[in-house]
């Protein structure tokens, strides 16, 4: 029998066998989540440092909104690009740019002897974790079959409850602790050793990864869009200190005429045969808009009431960083279970539907807070407030966990990239948003109303952005895709 008859019998050749996988690829999986701990674990820290921070490095109040805000503003600007920088260049290479720009802006960091060199350092952070962190997820589809792509997906899981779970407690801890003397500035030097192993992680078992065909960046439209984005941040962190001059309300006005003028040249851009930074259609798409919306609401309140009840348990009722850090642990627990839950099946079979859920459970959870607050007074103890957090972060998590495949199935195939991108932009802006506005709003209504009556205050700014979200929600698709003929 000659070679062909048994090839034509089922035996492929050796030529077109399945290539076998990469070796190291759970060794590279290791380091890519090693990297989004960091950039995970320096979201938050800020939240429960910032007091002590300040009373070292001096500066104003708004130096607090500005340690996180630099971050998420930075990151958001960032990651709209950040992707295309790896298919150019090597999602290796542009991962590696990453981590060792992030360890060395968070040694500067730990350094910082004045407030303008600590957020310029946080904002070198935001920008090489916007770099770092869109080429761990190309790397995993690279290296992974098919077969085992759900398996390392679903390691983010864990590790990113973990880490909300542990990450204010180990920074409170940190912060307590004044190891060796360096107070809050171990929150930043931990990085360093962390870093440097993934680092040399990655220099050993990431394999060199770039795609067939790269988009061109554009510079341009990503300087328009920081333009727009500072114009918007700065007058909402700024403007209660400095009395909110005329020239704070103009910049208001011009960052909307700038992220106007941003879409018209998008448009002119793909007409004229160039890759857009956002693909004009999606604008179209009713459930982008609609996730837009809704994402920038909900990311808005879920971050500005992180920094806001770290504020009030430090500076209202005196509690130490790590105890603030402990009676957080609630809403990061109610989060995970909810990821859990959902992550069972209830996301697929409820699809919008558990989204809508979701924001009335963090809406009750909203109100539990109010009346706690309201009867407890001065004398709130962790204890009282764990039922409200609780169901604050068990809502959250219900919203999360199916809300991006629901934005992105109401858009095409070849819209995918383009609107994953600008979503994770607008979780970060919105981030950068809810520091500058519950912030702001915490911070004028506590020299004459006192912590209570601030925190009280912002909860009511909280409800009134998540029940925009409950409107927006409504423009989302029924299902996400695949989850059922018909549903959508």
């Amino acid at each position: 029998m000659s070679q062909a008859t048994v090839d034509a019998a089922g035996t492929a050749p050796p030529s077109v066998a399945e290539p076998q996988p990469y070796r190291w690829r759970w060794l590279a999986l290791a380091v890519i989540l090693a990297a989004e701990v960091m950039d995970l674990l320096d979201a938050l820290v800020t939240n429960l440092a910032g007091p002590a921070i300040r009373a070292e490095l001096g500066g104003s109040a708004s130096l607090i909104q500005w340690l996180g805000a630099g971050y998420t503003l930075a990151m958001a600007i960032g990651l709209i690009t950040g992707g295309r920088l790896g298919d150019l260049y090597g999602r290796r290479r542009m991962f590696l740019v990453g981590v060792a720009g992030f360890t060395v802006a968070s040694a500067f960091c730990a350094l910082s002897v004045a407030p303008g060199m600590l957020v310029g350092s946080r904002v070198a952070q935001g920008l090489f974790g916007a770099v770092l962190l869109p080429q761990g997820l190309g790397i995993i589809k690279e290296v992974f079959p098919p077969r085992e792509l759900a398996a390392a997906f679903g390691a983010f899981g864990p590790v990113m409850g973990i880490s909300a779970v542990g990450g204010p407690i180990l920074a409170g801890w940190l912060v307590d602790a004044d190891l060796w003397g360096t107070g809050w500035r171990a929150i930043f030097l931990i990085n360093v050793p962390l870093g440097l192993l993934a680092l040399l992680g990655a220099l050993r078992f990431l394999p060199e990864s770039r795609p067939a065909h790269a988009s061109r960046l554009d510079l341009p439209g990503v300087g328009l869009v920081a333009i727009g984005a500072v114009l918007l941040v700065y007058p909402l962190v700024q403007g209660r200190e400095q009395g909110w001059p005329g020239w704070m309300y103009a910049m208001l006005v011009a960052a909307v005429a700038v992220f106007a003028y941003f879409a018209r040249y998008q448009v002119r851009r793909q007409r004229a045969g160039r890759d857009p930074l956002v693909v004009p259609t999606l604008f179209r798409r009713r459930a982008f808009t609609g996730g837009l919306v809704a994402g920038l609401a909900f990311f808005t309140a879920l971050t500005g009431f992180s920094l806001v009840f770290s504020l009030y348990l430090q500076l209202g009722i005196g509690y130490s960083p790590l105890k603030a850090g402990l009676a957080a642990v609630p809403q990061a627990l109610g989060m995970v279970a909810a990821f859990v839950i959902a992550g069972a099946g209830l996301a697929r079979r409820f699809g919008r539907t558990l989204i809508h859920a979701g924001l009335v459970v963090v809406l009750a959870g909203v109100g539990g807070m109010l009346l706690t607050l309201r009867l407890a007074g001065p004398e709130v103890t962790p204890w009282r407030l764990v039922p409200a957090l609780l169901v604050i972060g068990f809502g959250m998590g219900l919203v999360m966990s199916p809300f991006f495949d629901i934005v992105l199935s109401g858009v095409e195939p070849a819209e995918t990239g383009s609107a994953s991108g600008t979503l994770t932009a607008v979780q970060q802006l919105g981030g950068a948003l809810g520091v500058a506005v519950l912030g702001t709003v915490f911070f004028a209504q506590l020299p004459d109303g006192g912590a209570g009556s601030a925190v009280r205050a912002t909860l009511w700014v909280e409800a009134a952005l998540l029940a925009a979200t409950v409107v927006a929600a409504f423009l989302l698709p029924r299902q996400a895709r695949g989850a059922g003929p018909g549903q959508h």
